[in-house]
């Protein structure tokens, strides 16, 4: 920011301040047409989630919601918060591969992989407040009051805090660059790396203890679900999954906001999904190896017969074993349809475990079931509407898809298109 100087050689920041804000201004403005099918029909998911909202805040969970003592959590913790971070997995995956690995072909997706994952944890951790009877207290174990150290909760608030926090400084390059702020920059650059391997360890450690969470249900979760294992069986599915989110909404930004998307990227983009469809394939060959070892050794075999064992092999043979078969079909022919397919049907087991082991299969021997209400499923689509038109802004007007950076030479300043921050 240029300061103007004043009689005696003081700064004057006024006319900066207002030129600044103008800016901010013209940013809010939204671009495009207002009236489409989708600004329709997401406004009106929005407004009357927010309208639901109000009512469960004046009159409580049991105004709009079937959580009751017995089941204190439904579908906005085994949905929005467990599957939810499952699918923000990407970040920390792909960070990885890049900034410790060194895996430069993946570099052109590292910005929206990142703002993906800070979004999703943002909205998800939001979403948790909407399932806790005194919102108010979730600030307890960051102000000290009743910490709750003994609590497995206690670790994944931190995690969650302090994971927010590392993806923000992975992704505040662009911030900076976005607002014009090129010394800002090379500050938060230098940050990168520290963040990102902070980030990592934070992502592994909750990961885990949301699956952890669940070691302490034993006798109320599902014998075909529950393990001592579930902590290290969340990690492994996280990659997979993390991974399948970002092939399939890569696959979509990449039409939607094509005209963002840099020529890097655009020429690497097929050759990325290749590769993570091969990434994908080896976790989950992992993932269904661990799974028969769980099997195996908690003697499961009397289940089988069952309505719940044919809907565990739906999971694991449907929903992990075929996406496996199709991602490293899709790697080896190039098939870019087979792999965007491998994906869908990869999120949507991803979803049917989490709610199996959070939702479905808990408390499974109860005559009542818990099912979630139509006001329930509202408020978690308009969380979700909130999150895309987030997402849709930044990219908008953020360099995320492709950005440039000056690159100070001997020859003097030339723009370069890059693609990390």
């Amino acid at each position: 920011m240029t300061m103007h100087l004043v009689d005696g050689g003081r700064p004057r920041f006024g006319p900066e301040l207002r030129r600044f804000g103008t800016f901010l201004l013209g940013e809010l403005k939204p671009r495009g047409r207002l009236l489409t099918p989708f600004n329709v029909i997401t406004s009106a998911i929005v407004l009357l989630g927010g309208v639901l909202l109000v009512i469960r805040f004046a009159k409580g969970l049991g105004s709009i919601t079937n959580l009751s003592q017995d089941v204190p959590w439904g579908l906005w913790i085994g949905f929005d918060v467990i599957t939810g971070v499952a699918f923000a997995g990407g970040a920390y995956v792909v960070t990885f591969m890049v900034y410790i690995l060194g895996q430069e072909k993946y570099h052109p997706i590292v910005r929206v992989t990142v703002l993906n994952g800070f979004l999703a944890y943002v909205f998800y951790a939001g979403a948790l407040l909407l399932d806790l009877g005194r919102p108010w207290n979730v600030i307890n174990p960051i102000i000290g009051n009743s910490f709750g150290v003994s609590s497995v909760l206690f670790l994944v608030a931190w995690h969650f805090m302090l994971y927010m926090m590392a993806e923000f400084i992975e992704f505040s390059p662009a911030v900076a660059e976005w607002l014009g702020w090129r010394r800002v920059r090379r500050v938060l650059k230098a940050l990168t790396l520290g963040a990102v391997i902070f980030g990592i360890t934070l992502s592994l450690l909750h990961q885990s203890g949301l699956g952890a969470l669940y070691l302490m249900a034993k006798g109320k979760v599902h014998p075909l679900w529950y393990s001592e294992f579930i902590p290290i069986l969340f990690v492994v599915s996280s990659v997979f999954a993390g991974l399948s989110m970002v092939i399939f909404e890569g696959s979509i930004t990449h039409k939607v906001f094509h005209h963002r998307v840099g020529q890097r990227l655009r020429a690497t983009h097929d050759d990325i999904l290749r590769g993570l469809a091969r990434i994908c394939a080896g976790a989950m060959f992992v993932y269904l190896f661990l799974q028969l070892i769980v099997f195996v050794h908690g003697q499961r075999w009397t289940y089988l017969g069952t309505g719940w064992g044919a809907w565990y092999l739906l999971e694991i043979v449907g929903f992990v074993g075929v996406p496996a078969a199709l991602f490293l079909s899709g790697f080896r022919k190039g098939r870019l349809p087979v792999i965007r397919a491998a994906a869908v049907l990869t999120l949507l087991g991803i979803v049917l475990n989490r709610l199996n082991v959070s939702v479905i299969g808990f408390k499974w021997y109860m005559a009542e079931r818990y099912v979630p209400t139509w006001m329930e499923i509202v408020v978690t689509l308009a969380v979700i509407s909130a999150e895309i038109w987030v997402f849709r802004w930044v990219v908008n007007r953020m360099p995320v898809l492709s950005f440039a950076e000056v690159d100070r030479t001997g020859e003097g300043e030339r723009r370069v298109d890059i693609v990390a921050a």
